[in-house]
């Protein structure tokens, strides 16, 4: 693994039991409101378990360099399952953590799929043409 994944995969894993903990903790309200009206589970349960989520996989990313393929597979699909959430966001025009007009909300869509793409390159699941050499 090169040096430039291997930072890569530590701080996104980093990012992540960061924010888990948060979701916990000290930010458990802001993140509430991002959980959009029509989802069928609590507010407060959604982020609980989301929070566990992604402390788990955070550890596992930075803890378990063995299996970051599939650890960076799981980010991947977590960014993807959540991702509607963000939009809700965006179109219900819902404020938080700063994200407090249409064009915050909107700009922010688009970082959905770096993280995504960060997770399964960090993981090794994507490779480029020099990787496969």
């Amino acid at each position: 693994m090169s040096a430039s994944r291997t930072a890569g995969r530590l701080v996104l894993g980093t990012f992540m039991v960061t924010a888990g903990v948060l979701h916990l903790t000290a930010k458990r309200q802001e993140f509430q409101a991002q959980v959009p009206d029509w989802f069928p589970v609590d507010a407060d349960v959604t982020v609980l378990a989301s929070g566990v989520v992604e402390v788990g996989l955070g550890a596992a990313f930075v803890a378990l360099p063995r299996h970051r393929g599939r650890v960076g597979a799981l980010l991947a699909l977590f960014y993807l399952a959540i991702f509607p959430g963000n939009i809700a966001q965006y179109v219900e025009g819902t404020d938080a953590f700063g994200l407090d007009s249409d064009r915050a909300r909107l700009i922010r869509l688009f970082f959905q799929p770096v993280l995504i793409a960060w997770a399964l390159w960090a993981g090794e699941t994507l490779r480029g043409r020099a990787d496969r050499r």
